[in-house]
């Protein structure tokens, strides 16, 4: 089987696929581009014909290192170099305020990744339920998304990546905070990490409250129909959903997702701790890892789906309903 990682390093645990370098400590912003694989630029060339005729309009991605077409854009689109990417870490990581905890590529090269571990302490949701805080980067070489930058946060049971109530305000924050060639203070580095935990402790609470949510059968079926099923007559669901993942409103207790769902909110990663077996907030974890490991792909596509291709908006309308329905 063909993985999509292509390259990754990952600190102290070996990657869910089994794939790339494992470090025993975090590295440095140069060392971790190394051990990623991501150190390589990429160019812009001219697109031509078989004919030898110029395409106008249109420019190919290349990675230099070994001349792989990445993707093809338009003439407006500038690359971020995976050096700018890691550069933009480098104010947390030498702040003492981040640790860089793993990155890589995906499709040969055209979508990259990194992700840095905050220096606060995780949200305990229930005893022996811990929440982790990450920041997250991710870029697309072929031009099919704007690079993304957000405060994510992880369950340390599972793994899953969850949905981030106030992550607009926060990551809006980071973005103004680091624009290119702006060189922020460490006063100003302590205030983004600072806003940022303030925002995870926020939605901890949330998590807290669909902990403390007990639910039966027909409450996680008609949670399931309203994450997955569209909303009036506009399709809200991520366009990656594939087809048939939506619930047949006829015979929603044997479609493949709910099926799915429901066996992960009985026997999912974490579902039997006590306080969070039979809760929503095993219910949204059941869906969240649902999206992260089982939609419709083998584990090394995880971070593609979850971060990558559409998984996060979809996550977010998970916690979104599980909200409205503990309301």
């Amino acid at each position: 089987m063909a993985h999509e990682i292509e390259s990754m390093f990952s600190v102290n645990e070996v990657p869910w696929h089994g794939l790339g370098t494992v470090l025993d400590r975090p590295p440095t912003v140069a060392e971790a581009m190394r051990a990623a694989g991501l150190d390589w630029t990429v160019a812009l060339r001219g697109v031509r014909t078989e004919d030898g005729v110029e395409v106008p309009g249109a420019r190919a991605t290349v990675r230099e290192s070994d001349g792989r077409v990445l993707g093809c854009v338009g003439t407006a689109y500038t690359p971020l170099q995976n050096a700018e990417a890691f550069d933009f870490f480098d104010p947390f990581v030498a702040a003492g305020e981040a640790t860089l905890e793993t990155a890589g590529s995906l499709r040969e090269g055209s979508r990259i990744w990194v992700l840095a571990k905050l220096a606060r302490d995780p949200s305990v949701i229930v005893p022996g339920d811990e929440v982790n805080k990450f920041i997250l980067l991710a870029n697309a070489h072929d031009g099919s998304l704007t690079v993304r930058v957000g405060f994510v946060p992880i369950r340390v049971v599972c793994a899953n990546t969850l949905a981030l109530a106030e992550a607009h305000r926060a990551s809006k924050l980071l973005r103004v905070r680091h624009q290119k060639n702006v060189v922020a203070s460490l006063a100003q580095i302590h205030d983004v990490i600072n806003t940022a935990n303030a925002s995870f402790e926020a939605t901890a609470e949330q998590y807290r409250y669909l902990a403390a949510t007990d639910i039966v059968e027909d409450d996680l079926k008609r949670y399931v129909k309203t994450v997955f099923a569209p909303r009036s007559t506009a399709m809200i669901v991520a366009p990656s959903v594939i087809e048939g993942e939506l619930l047949d409103d006829e015979d929603e207790s044997k479609s493949r997702v709910y099926d799915s769902v429901k066996r992960l909110f009985e026997t999912g990663r974490g579902a039997q701790l006590p306080g969070v077996r039979g809760t929503l907030w095993a219910a949204y974890n059941a869906v969240t890892e649902y999206i992260g490991y089982e939609r419709g792909q083998s584990q090394d596509t995880r971070v593609d789906s979850m971060w990558f291709r559409g998984g996060a908006k979809l996550n977010a309308r998970a916690l979104e309903s599980a909200l409205a329905m503990a309301c």
